[in-house]
């Protein structure tokens, strides 16, 4: 090996010791297939229960779905899938409130008429005192932001508490 393959060889070890890093970084950070099949499901099911066409694509842990109504459902899956939804209105619309519900019901499995009462009261709380409002019910919560300022103003999510 004359001394210019010998500096090319050398330059790419060096890259390629440059780029191991990030790949494995991104690999820890993917998904497991499993958990992103099963987050692929409940994100179709989510789409089926709210009239979408279909799920939106998904950018790391995170499933976006546009119901019919207008309403974007966020379902991001870790240990434990958690939905949100966001509103840039004064007050959600009951809309809002109904299709996040529905799509809690399948996050969560708890029915919509035990969900819908206590996403109602977290909202109120974090409105009435202008903080975040934290509701925990029998393995899983709810969370409510109101921001009366922001162009976001208001953030609800349900999703189970990871068991340790």
């Amino acid at each position: 090996m004359d001394f210019e393959d010998a500096r090319i060889e050398g330059t790419m070890r060096r890259s390629l010791l440059d780029t191991l890093p990030a790949v494995f970084l991104a690999l820890l950070l993917a998904p497991s297939p499993a958990v992103a099949d099963e987050c692929d499901v409940l994100a179709q099911q989510i789409a089926q229960a709210t009239g979408a066409k279909k799920p939106g694509r998904r950018m790391g842990p995170s499933i976006d779905v546009r119901a019919a109504s207008g309403v974007t459902l966020n379902l991001t899956c870790r240990a434990q899938p958690i939905v949100q939804a966001s509103s840039g209105e004064p007050s959600p619309s009951a809309t809002y409130f109904r299709e996040l519900t529905i799509a809690s019901e399948l996050v969560i499995g708890e029915p919509a008429g035990v969900i819908g009462p206590i996403l109602a009261r977290a909202y109120e709380t974090a409105v009435r005192e202008g903080r975040k409002s934290f509701i925990q019910q029998n393995g899983w919560s709810a969370s409510c932001y109101t921001d009366s300022a922001g162009a976001l103003r208001t953030l609800c999510s349900v999703g189970r508490i990871p068991k340790d």
